[in-house]
């Protein structure tokens, strides 16, 4: 709930800046950076259980503290530590996953993660922007408790005294030097081409509520609705667009596509009249485009890896996501600060298309 507000709460309940929301939420992508970094090698070291359980449970904490910050230089401390805590669970979480499944039907394994993350979306995004307009800091009291809640639900089911596919200790597996991902040059070019994709993803998130609601008029509930849509779209269709595309192509052939769209889903709002509509027309586009292309996406980095370099692959992606967080708010703020929105627009849509090239190229020299 409360990312997708941050913005709003930054400049309408605190009454900072665009710009000083754009630095925060920057932050917010820092702190996702060595976040990733730190639970992969303690993930490494500990085990993919022991990470979740505390990175859940300290993210929750996190969460309560950051709503009770007033004061600029504390909530960028805090907003800070909050990434650097909620992502150090990714790393584990994707290498849990990888556990639990098998080699045949892992791809879809992943996919189910992300359903599951975009049914949360779909509640959250819904719920938060009810409640965010009335009350923007219990956003960080229910997602402060749901984040503790998550982390007694995976001790009460997934510990090792409860749970026989729990591994009881963690066992160290020498890195594979010889195939390591730092020196896969055509992953290399992915990560790259992922930042890119990630720094326009991130706007939806960012940028657009506040032109949602101070250009096109719409309330803090409707966008909940819009934000929601995506969810809901992505837990209803993408598990069947998957079983249906998946293998038929290579994984780079559907990214190129759903990047496009992405990058289509802005530059409506510079060639389309509306506000509501256009908004839910708008969704829609990036939600066939984000479903063409995140799915494929980890497909591709899990097929380059093994068992004994997947954590590198996966903290590679992971960090390709978070540098995004730490360029895309506060760059994309100042454009629309210092340019306007709409030249924004067509600068994120350009983007887009120069990606889309890249993959397509990068398609031709992978197998």
């Amino acid at each position: 709930m409360v990312v997708p507000f941050m913005t709003l709460y930054l400049t309408r309940s605190m009454h900072y800046t665009i710009g000083q929301a754009g630095i925060v939420m920057s932050i917010f992508g820092a702190g996702a950076i060595c976040g990733s970094l730190i639970g992969g090698k303690l993930t490494d070291k500990f085990g993919f259980y022991q990470i979740q359980l505390f990175a859940l449970l300290l993210g929750g904490i996190m969460f309560l503290i950051l709503g009770q910050m007033h004061s600029y230089p504390m909530i960028c401390l805090f907003t800070f530590l909050l990434s650097l805590m909620n992502d150090a669970f990714r790393p584990a979480n994707s290498t849990a996953i990888a556990h639990y499944s098998k080699e045949e039907n892992r791809t879809r394994s992943y996919s189910l993660n992300r359903l599951a993350i975009n049914l949360g979306w779909s509640v959250g995004g819904a719920l938060g922007g009810f409640i965010a307009a009335r009350n923007y800091h219990l956003l960080f009291w229910i997602d402060g408790l749901t984040n503790i809640g998550a982390a007694l639900l995976l001790r009460s089911v997934l510990s090792p005294a409860k749970n026989t596919a729990t591994p009881q200790k963690h066992e160290r597996t020498a890195p594979d030097k010889k195939n390591s991902a730092y020196k896969d040059k055509p992953y290399i070019v992915f990560v790259i081409l992922t930042v890119l994709f990630a720094y326009t993803f991130f706007q939806f998130f960012t940028t657009l509520p506040v032109y949602y609601v101070k250009h096109m008029h719409l309330t803090e509930t409707f966008v909940g609705f819009v934000m929601a849509l995506n969810g809901i779209l992505i837990a209803l269709l993408e598990m069947v667009i998957i079983s249906r595309l998946e293998g038929k192509r290579k994984s780079l052939h559907y990214i190129v596509f759903g990047v496009l769209l992405t990058g289509l889903s802005f530059v409506v709002f510079n060639i389309l009249p509306g506000a509501g509509i256009l908004a839910v027309f708008a969704m829609l586009l990036a939600t066939i485009g984000e479903m063409l292309s995140m799915p494929f996406m980890n497909t591709f980095w899990i097929g380059r890896s093994s068992n004994n370099n997947r954590g590198q692959y996966a903290a590679l992606y992971s960090i390709a996501w978070s540098a995004a967080q730490v360029l895309g708010p506060g760059t994309g703020a100042e454009i629309a600060e210092r340019f306007g929105f709409h030249f924004l627009w067509w600068f994120i849509g350009g983007i887009c298309a120069l990606i889309g090239i890249g993959y397509y190229q990068l398609e031709k020299y992978t197998d």
